[in-house]
């Protein structure tokens, strides 16, 4: 499995390959100064500086080290760092760390509980969390305490995020049948249902500029977010509307789980995966 980190541009759509390895890395994050990307890999958190390509990785140190996935995202103000960190399936919980590494600050009490994003003002963070056998959608207060549910019923909620004006918290649900792409106001009120086509819809990320909403989009009858997948990066007009194809690529679990936009809104960055590559370690070298 060789993965490769791409910035891709909105207006010219040209694409720059930032990393290339033979490992898996995951869910590129962008610094609000712009200046580097954070993912994942082998349960370890990286950072990957933008000042010279191609990048390196360079771990952020946490205590513990290890058990650190997917779902991970750099405060509005780039100086924490929010994590799901757990040592198995189903044991992630969300924690805090300072964005230059340290310990792991818990936030959320209860697992499986998996972060998606920052309030723009920095005070809350809002994610899925499997709560009665049910995955919903919740928010908690940034350094910890009751958590707020914002969805309820039958149906697996997935991948909120806030829009710039912190005014509505978009994720996807198949509650509705397919996997569509949905908004809700962050006190749960003005639930609305955003697409309304025959894919799979997952992890809707709206722009930094407000000016449009990008998603993961798979075949129709694909289940949950498998990585081996030809999918299609889509934008979507932040009001809803028909969506238009960007980006196709061999990805799909690992792409854009997380934010991923540049702080301006002109360019996104994303994971791809090689479909001829072999198996190997998850563990990056570094």
């Amino acid at each position: 499995m060789s993965s490769t980190l791409v910035i891709h541009d909105i207006a010219t759509g040209e694409e720059t390959v930032v990393l290339q390895t033979e490992w898996l890395i995951e869910a590129p994050n962008w610094s609000p100064d712009g200046r580097f990307l954070v993912v994942n890999g082998g349960g370890r958190i990286y950072r990957v500086e933008l000042n010279r390509l191609p990048g390196e990785l360079v771990e952020i140190p946490t205590e513990p080290a290890h058990g650190s996935n997917n779902d991970h995202g750099i405060s509005p103000d780039g100086t924490r760092l929010a994590v799901s960190s757990g040592t198995g399936q189903g044991t992630a919980r969300i924690y805090t760390v300072p964005i230059t590494g340290g310990p792991l600050k818990p936030v959320t009490e209860a697992a499986p509980s998996y972060w998606h994003g920052w309030s723009p003002d920095g005070g809350t963070l809002t994610y899925t969390a499997r709560r009665d056998g049910i995955f919903n959608i919740f928010t908690i207060p940034v350094d910890g305490g009751p958590e707020t549910q914002l969805t309820f019923g039958p149906g697996h909620k997935d991948g909120p995020d806030y829009t710039p004006d912190g005014d509505w918290i978009w994720f996807n649900s198949d509650h509705g049948g397919s996997m569509d792409l949905w908004r809700i106001r962050p006190d749960g009120s003005g639930l609305q249902r955003m697409t309304h086509d025959d894919n799979e819809n997952w992890f809707p990320h709206p722009a930094p500029d407000g000016a449009s909403v990008l998603f993961l989009a798979y075949a129709p009858g694909v289940e949950w977010h498998p990585r081996h997948h030809q999918v299609e990066l889509k934008l979507m007009p932040p009001e809803g509307g028909t969506a238009r194809t960007i980006v196709s690529l061999f990805g799909g679990q690992g792409t854009i789980n997380v934010p991923c936009w540049a702080p301006d809104g002109s360019r996104f960055a994303y994971a791809r995966y090689d479909r001829f590559a072999s198996p190997a370690s998850s563990t990056p070298a570094v």
